[in-house]
């Protein structure tokens, strides 16, 4: 054989090695479903994203599975993710969808973690989130200088949620009076508590959930938005303060910085580790697919889900990174939210 002839035969066998994997792929999709966990009740802004992207994804993954969406809501997350880690197959056919608190419970929430988030594989997430303190409009406070000398009674649903972890780390570390009322089911729950006069706001929630989920409480004035956390401002809040901008020093910024650094990676989606590697790539691939479809961006913005994507290799650097926090800070984080 000729080195022309051997190196166009290596060539085509590159061409074709991809085209069999996805046949591979296609083969164990048929007429087999996925299941998505979502690790969030039902009706909130994470469950109405993670099923809005799922009815995409089936068209872009060989095979065109059917998705089956499973709720599994508790401690932020970690219930889900114990789950995934270690009951689920490792085969493609179970994936999950995340609170953003989930990839820093092992460092700041081990009790209960059965998992390692630098080994999930993570397939993408739908957005960089930036989240925000907001009130009912009888509220006693009705902006973030006065969270300086008034309580805010804000609802919650888990520790390890931004809900609870945002307000009673910048109580601790910036001394905001919130008080935190937590164990409501999720934040369609919170927000009736809102309006019955139970509580006077939120702590911190993604501003997509919020506009998905109460525009037009917001745009007649019902809810106001006081502060926002992040590492940029929301172009719809450019006058909105941030809670960043408090930080009186270094160390408070290392320590804010890690409890916020879930807001870079705000809706990730993630499968158990050790998927072969064709259905990995299959996954991954499909969700980057489903993050460019103009018909699902569109109807995201229909639902107020805000579409910022971050691939999964970016995810995966971002929940390593964060993992390797230094000991100092991550125990002064820790130290604060013992305080709830």
């Amino acid at each position: 054989m000729t080195s022309r002839l051997a190196a166009l035969c290596a060539a085509l066998a590159c061409l074709a090695a991809p085209a069999r994997a996805q046949d591979e792929v296609a083969a164990f999709y048929k007429d087999k479903p996925i299941r998505l966990l979502v690790g969030s009740a039902a009706g909130s802004g994470y469950d109405i994203g993670a099923r809005l992207v799922a009815r995409y994804m089936t068209q872009y993954i060989p095979g065109n599975p059917a998705f089956v969406i499973q709720n599994q809501p508790g401690a932020a997350s970690i219930t889900m993710a114990n789950s995934l880690y270690n009951l689920a197959p490792r085969d493609g056919t179970v994936i999950g969808a995340a609170i953003n608190g989930m990839p820093t419970a092992p460092i700041l929430e081990p009790d209960g973690v059965r998992f390692d988030p630098t080994k999930f594989l993570w397939l993408g997430s739908v957005n960089r989130e930036v989240q925000t303190t907001y009130v009912w409009h009888t509220s006693p406070v009705l902006k973030l200088a006065d969270l300086f000398e008034k309580e805010l009674v804000v609802g919650a649903t888990t520790p390890g949620t931004t809900q609870v972890d945002f307000p009673v780390v910048a109580r601790a570390i910036l001394g905001l009076k919130f008080k935190v009322i937590s164990g409501y089911d999720g934040t369609a729950q919170i927000h009736k508590a809102m309006e019955m006069g139970e509580v006077h706001g939120v702590g911190s929630t993604a501003y997509a959930s919020l506009r998905a989920l109460a525009q037009k409480s917001l745009d007649e004035g019902k809810i106001k938005v006081i502060a926002q956390w992040g590492f940029r401002k929301h172009p719809d809040l450019p006058d909105i303060p941030a809670i960043m901008d408090l930080a009186k020093n270094d160390a408070d910024r290392q320590a804010l910085s890690l409890v916020m650094a879930r807001l870079e990676y705000g809706r990730p989606f993630l499968a158990p580790p050790g998927l072969p590697p064709a259905r990995a790539e299959a996954l991954r691939l499909a969700f980057d697919r489903v993050m460019a479809d103009k018909a699902f961006v569109a109807e995201a913005e229909k639902l107020n889900l805000e579409v910022l994507p971050v691939s999964g290799e970016d995810v995966a650097k971002l929940v390593r990174d964060v993992n390797a926090t230094p000991a100092d800070i991550v125990k002064r984080v820790r130290d604060a939210l013992k305080s709830r």
